[in-house]
């Protein structure tokens, strides 16, 4: 493989540290960037880059995981500045035309919206490069493998490079130095059987390193999916034993609130987390995800 770099970024969002990584790639073909963050992160990147004798115009390709505004509300900015966006083939259209994601996205933020994301521009289409399952990026001689993983959304795919892999939120939440995990089981698209499928997609692949938009390297691959798996079967029983139990939602988010300082405490964590003191990813946004999940079945 030819020399490579590869650089966290922390964009510091709304000033919380290590809580939305961007992944920079120096290949001697220039360079790549993995997962643009929200536009509200743009001074963050571009001072990073800058640092590291990058401007915007150098970026000419930009790999994005999924569509949520957190790993990709920045895309329709890279494509202003001449970069081509790679994405999942779902996700394409609501690159190209964002608004259903911003309404969506307005109903939950409400007020906080511009502050909290930025503004979001539509990504036009001749900069859009739709993934499917297994296609490859080549970038000057690297070869970027896409994988897709639904389970989080449906149009989430992970970006395997040798044995690298960038893996936006199907691999979970992890706080650099911490055991403590996350699963973002957010609605409308959570899939408890899809995401455990992914898992075992990324577990077959004999990997040495994922690189979590939330946050950072983590080099125990079989450890930390193994123990994921197990959190997200144990997260989805314990919702539906309380659907089943004729529990209300604030009810259960009580329960999993309780579970969830248990499993914090056990493992020394602190007892709030980065995510949720930013603003977004809260517990009850997840237990929303699982709740929607188990509807369609039970």
């Amino acid at each position: 493989m030819p020399s490579l770099e590869i650089h966290t970024l922390d964009l510091c969002f709304r000033h919380w540290p290590e809580s939305i990584a961007s992944y920079l790639l120096i290949a001697p073909g220039g360079p790549v960037l993995v997962e643009t963050g929200p536009p509200s992160t743009l001074p963050t990147l571009t001072r990073e880059l800058a640092q590291r004798g990058i401007s915007p115009g150098d970026v000419k390709k930009v790999l994005v995981t999924h569509i949520h505004l957190d790993h990709a509300g920045a895309a329709g900015w890279w494509a202003q500045q001449g970069a081509t966006v790679f994405v999942h083939h779902f996700g394409a259209p609501h690159l190209i035309d964002p608004s259903r994601l911003l309404a969506s996205a307005r109903r939950i933020y409400g007020d906080r919206m511009e502050e909290m994301w930025g503004e979001v521009l539509p990504t036009p289409a001749e900069r859009v490069i739709p993934l499917h399952d297994g296609e490859k990026v080549e970038l000057d001689g690297l070869c970027i493998l896409a994988l897709d993983t639904p389970g989080h959304a449906r149009h989430h795919l992970v970006y395997l490079l040798e044995q690298a892999a960038f893996t936006g939120d199907a691999a979970g939440i992890r706080v650099p130095g911490q055991p403590f995990l996350q699963v973002p089981t957010v609605p409308p698209e959570f899939d408890l059987v899809e995401w455990q499928r992914s898992l075992a997609r990324l577990r077959a692949r004999g990997l040495s390193t994922l690189y979590l938009t939330h946050f950072g390297p983590v080099h125990e691959v079989e450890e930390h999916l193994s123990a994921l798996g197990s959190l997200l079967a144990e997260f989805a029983e314990r919702v539906r034993q309380e659907l089943i139990r004729g529990s209300s939602r604030d009810e259960i988010i009580q329960k999993i609130s309780e579970w969830e300082l248990e499993r914090r405490r056990a493992q020394s964590s602190p007892t709030d987390s980065c995510l949720e003191e930013a603003g977004f990813g809260t517990l009850g946004t997840y237990v929303d995800g699982i709740i929607r999940y188990w509807s369609k079945l039970l």
